[in-house]
């Protein structure tokens, strides 16, 4: 039954796409919402009723088997994916397919849109709900195409399919680890399952733990691999909320808070995933501080965040990171979403174009909701889990948990910068956002509404009831929380959001100029993964080359040898094929009507032939006899 939550719309997405074409695009987007609350439904139903309980299977051989469990991590991801993408794709369907025009009906490239969305749900359900590597490897390939195609999806732009390629050539590279890690446990446990790599030690369980480590760290954007949800940021606005959200980014979180016990078998697991986590968590926030770009401010702030995420497993607290990316992904859902309103109003992405308080209030106050939990203010429920995240580290060391808080002061000033810059009030002398944009549709404005609706409501957890009932539920190990961490927590948050308003309104402290650039552009990462995938497609071209030039050179070699060797046997060779069985078919022929002659019937004809062989006999007698 299993199969059914991932299926559904993997299956169904076609449909979505043949549906729509030339559909109102009203129809077209309620086709897809039916789907993915039709998979929300379902995955509802999967966790009430307890199918991991005897997980699903498809078996190819004794060896090769596709296997879905429900985890409660996989769980929890399999209920926020869909609740996600649900107020996204009717925001698709109001806002990202209008594009400014009067068309009522959907073209090829709407249709395509939200069918690729759907089956981006199915591939991240698939993946979620995966119990062995070789299925993980499937889910994860179906969400590297998925995302490829949807960051290419105005690829007639200019510089959109380049973009497109070099986000997927990044996360590609990555994603070599996971066969790799496969490759480990399949060669020494004879299987792919969760459960072999569990029996591995020595050498294959270190190399499947790197390996895993590759796939998610490219995955999640963590450093060195972070630059690429720039190049991603060239996709619709709805396609980074999903993406960046709670799928994608989400997918190699997912699997190290999966495999945790495991992965901390290996001594310098734990330590490796600290550092990862601790440095993206700082270089992102300083590269939010100083991004202009609102889009990409939000994508740095993504990489951080989930940053913040490695460092909690990486303490050993896996489920702390778990309730974090719920926090996360519903937050900065609404963030992107919210970007992409005030994009349509101003032009631009550029965030010293909008401050589009005045113009629209009432989504700059949803927005408002967002930010403050971004920021990590009390009493949002993100505010709490990014708490547990510092207390966790503090289990390590105290300098360890003060740097964590530290990060979640550069959230802070980042935050306050997006807001203010976004949705504050104009500058006298400041341009204007270009007058006759249409206003945000309706069914937008409640999509935000609905994801701020959830942040509201996750602030609960403040309740020492509501999250002892939410720990126990999940099984998570929380770790013991410290009065004197929350106030310097909360102190470094406040300090982060003075700091972002004298900065946004009166350039107090800001980033020296001669910075900002590097700093906003990943202190040259973008330039680094440049290279590394253009030279990544030279040697394919190489590769392209050498296959023309030597490998088909030789079968073309080949071929003409052939071609000369059958002319050779059609001039010579027709001696051997005909000319010899001809002559042994003369002799034969000779030898026959010479018998027949000796056949004449007369007596002292064979009296003759007896005495001449006598004589023969004799002679050979006497020659052996004096021999």
């Amino acid at each position: 039954m299993l199969w059914s939550v991932a299926l559904l719309p993997l299956l169904l997405a076609p449909l979505v796409y043949v549906y729509g074409r030339r559909r109102e695009r009203a129809g077209l987007t309620l086709c897809a919402a039916l789907v993915v609350l039709a998979s929300l439904a379902l995955a509802g139903v999967a966790v009430i009723g307890d199918w991991g309980a005897n997980p699903d299977a498809y078996r190819w051989s004794d060896s090769l088997a596709l296997t879905l469990t429900l985890f409660t991590a996989g769980a929890v991801f399999a209920l926020t994916v869909p609740l996600i993408a649900l107020p996204i794709v009717v925001y698709t369907g109001y806002h990202d397919l209008q594009l400014g025009d009067d068309r009522l009906h959907a073209t090829s490239g709407d249709a395509r849109l939200l069918a690729l969305l759907v089956a981006f749900v199915g591939a991240m359900q698939l993946l979620v709900l995966a119990n062995d590597l070789l299925t993980l490897l499937i889910a994860w390939e179906l969400v590297g195409a998925c995302s490829w195609a949807l960051i290419a999806q105005r690829w007639g732009e200019n510089g959109i399919a380049h973009d497109a390629a070099r986000a997927f050539v990044i996360t590609r590279f990555g994603d070599l680890g996971l066969y790799i890690a496969a490759a480990a446990t399949f060669a020494g446990s004879g299987g792919f399952g969760y459960a072999d790599l569990a029996t591995l030690d020595g050498g294959y369980l270190h190399v499947a733990v790197a390996g895993i480590v590759l796939a998610a760290a490219a995955k999640s954007a963590q450093m060195p691999f972070s630059a690429w949800l720039f190049a991603a940021m060239s996709g619709p606005v709805s396609v980074s909320a999903l993406l960046h959200a709670a799928t994608m980014v989400a997918a190699g979180i997912y699997l190290l808070v999966r495999l945790q016990p495991i992965l901390a078998g290996v001594a310098w697991f734990m330590p490796t995933a600290i550092v990862i986590g601790l440095a993206t968590a700082l270089a992102g926030g300083v590269v939010g501080i100083a991004q202009s770009h609102a889009k990409k401010l939000l994508a740095a702030s993504t990489s951080a965040q989930y940053g913040l995420m490695w460092l909690a497993v990486g303490a050993g607290f896996p489920g702390v990171a778990l309730l974090h990316f719920v926090a996360h992904a519903f937050m900065k859902a609404g963030l992107f979403l919210s970007a992409g309103l005030a994009e349509r109003q101003a032009g631009s992405y550029r965030l010293d174009t909008m401050r589009l308080g005045r113009r629209l209030p009432g989504v700059a106050v949803i927005t408002v909701i967002f930010s403050l939990a971004l920021a990590g203010m009390i009493p949002l429920g993100a505010a709490w889990s990014k708490e547990q995240i510092a207390s966790a580290a503090n289990h390590q060391a105290t300098w360890l948990a003060l740097l964590a808080a530290l990060a979640g002061g550069l959230s802070a000033l980042y935050a306050t910068r997006f807001q203010l810059l976004a949705y504050g009030r104009p500058r006298r002398d400041a341009r204007l956002p270009r007058s006759g944009a249409p206003a945000p549709p309706g069914a937008a404005i409640w999509a935000l509404r609905a994801l701020a609706g959830v942040t509201l409501l996750l602030s609960l957890v403040w309740w020492p009831e509501v999250h002892e009932t939410a720990v126990a539920l999940l099984n998570v190990d929380r770790p013991p929380s410290h009065p004197w961490l929350l106030c310097v927590s909360l102190a470094l948050v406040l300090l982060g959001i003075v700091w972002g308003i004298g900065m946004t309104r009166h350039g107090w402290l800001a980033m020296p100029r001669a910075w900002q650039p590097f700093a906003a552009a990943w202190f040259g990462l973008p330039t680094l993964t440049q290279g590394i995938a253009m030279g990544v497609i030279a040697v394919a071209e190489r590769l392209a080359h050498f296959d023309d030039d030597v490998v088909d050179a030789g079968l073309r070699g080949t071929a003409a040898f052939g071609k000369w060797l059958a002319r050779r046997n059609a001039e010579g060779g027709e001696f051997l094929a005909e000319g010899l069985p001809g002559s042994l078919s003369r002799l034969a022929d000779w030898g026959g009507q010479w018998a027949r002659r000796a056949q004449s019937g007369q007596t002292h004809h064979y009296y003759t032939g007896i005495a001449a062989g006598f004589a023969i006999v004799l002679i050979m007698l006497v020659i052996g006899v004096v021999l």
